[in-house]
């Protein structure tokens, strides 16, 4: 009885093995596929280092609103505030709106003490900041109409803004632009190495991909505050209630054929979570909505790559000009590239590691065994460094129940070497970062610069495992405290900036 088990085990470990170098190719093919998508990441880099889109002067000043949700955010949305009424844009082409949204603290008398029009919610059902935004479209399109502005800016309520932002932003908005990113800078960017992390990665974001994605005229992403959009988007109200509202708005945008620009001379402030805890539970939620986002936009994205704007109305009837043809290109390109961004392919990876060089390697190397095997496989340039070191050293272990046991440990060294490769490739790029923003953030000590270098990759390191979790987690929203006391006014009265 004992013999034929181990029969039948040996005959399945067997034709598991034999279907290794298959399932090798099948996950080098998606591999592959999942590259094609970051094909142009490079090209962006070069583009952003040189290059972003400037505006002229506008020549018309246009009505906006501004929208603020809030949760018990008494200690900064006064401050906000503040910065939006000392604008050097005229003040009554400009009306605050803040949704206090089941508040417990005093976020609405300050609010209206601070000169902005605010509107009370009570609906702790629907609790994330996409239903706050909802119900305050509701609120202006019976009290206003919705065309009654002709933007509107979105703000988390620790933002403070440059006293020209408006400005720089009504010169993206005159010239023809109806979705508008900024400038994030950060107000707490020292205050601790977690704290430091986001400050990196939105700096990394406006070099990486929104100057280059706003010079070729494509989309950029929205990434949850700091921009302007025409009313037409919400001609019909606010949709997007999910986790990540920006990232479904990003991916609904660029789905119905809009580009999103980018305004590099448009700067405001963010506050960033110094608690480990809150900043891990804020990640999930990220990751949470990435996900749903790439489940509800995902198809029409990737239907537009090969037919086009596939909500145009197909009875309409386009004219084969240059102009056309250009603008189809385009909208294909961004539609790839946002499907791009959405697809979780980290999840796909670790997969298919799991499944090929986990489960499939194993049983081959019961069968074969470790045969010259090179000590360290993979592509990433410190595979090569350390095969250049140790002179291309071979593994030779015969096969059976050790080979099993090797094959397992070394696939996951193997995979070790391979993050840490970005890991440490993740740190020059803050280091790049600190010195092409130089003199646009604060200053920092140097010993403070090379700690947050440092550090960095764990914002990356947070996102893949957080990813991970989100696709068997349940996750609910909930606020992210804000405590900072730092008015535009303490910036601007002590430059910090080299």
């Amino acid at each position: 009885m004992v013999s034929a088990i181990g029969n039948i085990f040996a005959g399945i470990v067997h034709y598991i093995g034999m279907a290794y170098a298959p399932a090798v190719v099948i996950s080098g093919a998606i591999y592959t596929v999942l590259g094609i998508f970051t094909i142009h990441k490079t090209a962006y880099f070069l583009i952003g280092l040189f290059f972003t889109r400037h505006f002229p002067p506008a020549k018309k000043q246009h009505k906006y609103a501004v929208l603020i949700p809030a949760r018990n955010e008494e200690p900064v949305v006064g401050n906000l505030i503040d910065s939006i009424k000392r604008q050097d844009y005229p003040s009554e082409l400009v009306t605050v709106f803040v949704v206090a949204d089941n508040c417990t603290d005093r976020t609405a008398d300050v609010a209206r003490e601070h000169g902005a029009i605010c509107y009370e919610r009570s609906n702790d059902k629907e609790r994330t900041k996409g239903f706050a935004l909802k119900f305050l479209f509701e609120r202006i399109a019976e009290d206003y109409g919705i065309e009654f502005f002709e933007g509107y800016f979105v703000f988390d309520s620790d933002n403070l803004l440059n006293k020209d932002y408006i400005t720089k932003m009504n010169d993206s908005f005159d010239a023809g632009e109806k979705i508008i990113s900024s400038y994030r800078n950060t107000k707490n960017f020292d205050e601790n190495w977690i704290a430091s992390t986001y400050a990196i990665h939105w700096l990394r974001s406006i070099r990486f991909n929104h100057r280059a994605r706003s010079v070729l005229h494509l989309a950029t992403n929205i990434q949850g505050t700091g921009f302007l959009f025409a009313n037409e988007l919400v001609k019909d109200g606010w949709k997007y209630t999910s986790l990540t509202e920006d990232r479904a708005f990003t991916a609904d945008a660029v789905a119905h054929g809009y580009q999103i620009s980018y305004n590099d001379d448009a700067m405001f402030y963010d506050e960033q979570p110094t608690n480990l805890r809150i900043a891990l539970r804020q990640r999930l939620r990220w990751a949470k909505g990435h996900l749903l986002a790439f489940v509800q936009t995902g198809w029409p994205l990737f239907k537009n790559i090969f037919v086009g704007n596939c909500y145009r109305d197909k009875s309409e009837k386009r004219k084969l000009t240059k102009e056309n043809v250009i603008e189809g290109i385009r909208h294909r390109w961004a539609s790839f590239d946002t499907l791009g961004q959405l697809i979780p392919s980290s999840v796909i990876r670790l997969f298919f590691w799991l499944i090929v060089n986990i489960f499939f390697f194993s049983c081959y190397s019961y069968e074969n065994g470790m045969q010259d095997t090179l000590l360290f496989t993979g592509g990433s340039w410190l595979v090569k460094l350390l095969n250049f070191v140790t002179g291309d050293s071979l593994i030779d272990i015969a096969p059976g129940g050790k080979a099993v046991i090797a094959s397992i440990g070394f696939t996951v060294m193997w995979r070790i070497i391979s993050r840490l490769a970005g890991d440490i490739s993740n740190m020059f790029a803050a280091a790049y970062v600190f010195f092409i923003e130089r003199k646009r953030i604060k200053k920092i000590k140097l010993h403070k610069k090379i700690l947050y270098c440092i550090t960095f990759p764990v914002f990356d390191i947070i996102h893949r495992y957080a990813t991970y979790i989100a696709v068997f987690a349940k996750v609910t929203w909930k606020p992210i405290p804000h405590t900072s006391k730092i008015t535009i006014e303490d910036i601007e009265e002590k430059p910090e900036t080299k």
